[in-house]
């Protein structure tokens, strides 16, 4: 039997309680439970956690968990522990370690639909625009619109506030803003609570500033019968069926895809993540096609790649990096005992996996000498020696940003976009045990590794791109991509010297 579906059993085996008898749906817990559960998960991430002082101090650290803990004078609901332990883990700055809701509430959420923020928006830097509304009614704040206040509060008060509770690598604050831009409204009831109006300040076509007040969008469960006064029931007419082969090939292309534009001579590969769309044979495909067809320019759209599985990120490095290279100079953790594994999910197959992999060495730290030391080597079949442009945003993160860093500063390799949330130093992630807390349960990630890619580079911040391209309201009114037309420019630009 394969090792890996021998460890897929075995993690399948390690069992947490994950539910509460007679629960109801965001339900309050007594305030002892609530801090019971946070003096708990200090104790988990002092014990496992291998950066929980690589940004912040452990003074600041223990300072953040009392000031947390004296401010919780009464009961609260799962909502509002939840933004008081996030509150905490957002200061650790690392973005794998983040907090969800409880599998209860979740399953429940769909059911229990408040009203909500009516708008879908655009966030970065100090900028809010809309991208789409939900009360069609309301026709004045269309696609592009830019926002300047929410009930009184400026674009730069809600995004500190929402950044609060969201964590990141080290300072790269343009994941936070991808996160509230991939569902803002339930971050504003989230954070601020439901309200059955808003005032929007927004700037109109002349650009001038204007008010405008909006109901909430209240949300409608979807039902396939609608009674009348009458006996009789409406019946919607159903959707035409779709085959299950059509279903698995759109699931396959919403995780990856390619396109080739033969007017310029250029690939457009579509990569949403590293886990899955049966990568391996997509890659070897893609890059077999592009030999065959003798394609120059290859463009590497990752914008929506949030990370995924290390050894496949690694696969298309291969495909693409013209040297050797390691996937970090350290990757370490401080423990592989469990002490509280029966608050952390699949504990047993990490704790497997590290005893197999992992070495204790002379400074007491538990090293993966193998990610440490082995040189993985560029293919040599059907290897890509073209014009590379990698596209990056806020939402490029983990196994994704570990892919493009790889890659920054070869000659044939352009990074065009935003700054990436994933950290260009390093981050902590490879094993991601969950933390259920015993009363709440509340979910934390929680990495175990911390993988340290070059110790030669800045710390801190995300991947530069070596073009930076901004979202504007103007091209999210005109729904054009503004990172794309720039790569066509370039890759026009490139082709006509080749000519001349």
């Amino acid at each position: 039997m394969n090792w890996r579906i021998i460890i897929f059993s075995i993690l399948l085996t390690s069992c947490v309680a994950t539910k509460n008898k007679h629960y109801s749906f965001n339900q309050k817990y007594a305030a002892t439970k609530i801090k019971e559960d946070i003096v708990l998960l200090k104790q988990i991430l002092e014990v496992n956690h291998p950066s929980l002082y690589w940004y912040t101090s452990k003074d600041s650290i223990d300072y953040f968990f009392a000031k947390t803990l004296n401010s919780i004078t009464d009961s609260l609901t799962e909502t509002q522990a939840k933004n008081k332990i996030a509150y905490i883990i957002s200061r650790i700055k690392c973005g794998h370690t983040s907090v969800r809701f409880s599998k209860q509430f979740t399953d429940l959420a769909e059911k229990h639909r408040y009203p909500q923020f009516p708008l879908s928006i655009k966030t970065w830097k100090d900028s809010m625009v809309v991208l789409g509304r939900y009360n069609f009614e309301d026709s004045v704040l269309k696609r592009g619109t830019v926002i300047t206040s929410i009930n009184g509060r400026t674009p730069k008060q809600i995004l500190d506030s929402f950044f609060q509770f969201i964590s990141t690598d080290g300072d790269a604050l343009n994941f936070k803003s991808q996160i509230l831009s991939n569902n803002f409204p339930a971050w504003h009831r989230n954070i601020f609570g439901v309200d059955s109006s808003y005032k929007i300040g927004y700037i109109d076509s002349l650009d001038q500033e204007k008010l405008i007040t909006i109901k909430a969008y209240a949300p409608k469960i979807d039902t396939t019968k609608k009674k009348t006064g009458s006996t009789k029931t409406i019946v919607k007419k159903e959707p035409p069926k779709i085959s299950n082969k059509q279903k698995k090939l759109a699931q396959l292309l919403s995780y990856r895809s390619m396109n080739i534009d033969t007017t310029i001579n250029t690939a457009y590969i579509r990569l949403a993540t590293f886990s899955k769309g049966k990568l391996r044979i997509f890659f070897r495909q893609s890059f077999k096609l592009l030999k065959e067809k003798q394609i120059p320019n290859l463009i590497i759209d990752l914008r929506e790649n949030g990370g995924g599985n290390v050894e496949t990120s690694t696969l298309l490095t291969k495909y693409l990096k013209n040297s050797n290279y390691k996937i970090g100079d350290t990757v370490v953790a401080i423990s592989r005992k469990f002490e509280y594994k029966k608050y952390m999910q699949n504990w047993f197959g990490y704790w497997f996996i590290m005893n197999l992999t992992a070495t204790k060495t002379n400074d007491g730290l538990i090293h993966n000498r193998f990610f440490e030391t082995y040189n993985f080597k560029p293919k040599t079949k059907h290897h890509f020696n073209g014009n590379i442009y990698i596209i990056q945003g806020g939402y490029t993160f983990s196994a994704a940003t570990m892919f493009a860093s790889s890659l920054k500063g070869q000659s044939n390799v352009t990074l065009v976009g935003e700054e990436t949330g994933g950290g260009y130093y390093g981050n902590s992630a490879m094993h991601l045990p969950t933390i259920v807390l015993p009363n709440s349960k509340i979910k934390v990630g929680l990495p175990i590794y911390r993988l340290v890619m070059d110790k030669n580079r800045p710390k801190g911040r995300g991947i530069m791109p070596d073009i930076e391209i901004q979202p504007s309201s103007d091209a999210i009114k005109k729904g054009i991509d503004l990172k794309l037309i720039e790569i066509k420019k370039l890759i026009e630009v490139k082709t006509k010297k080749q000519i001349d």
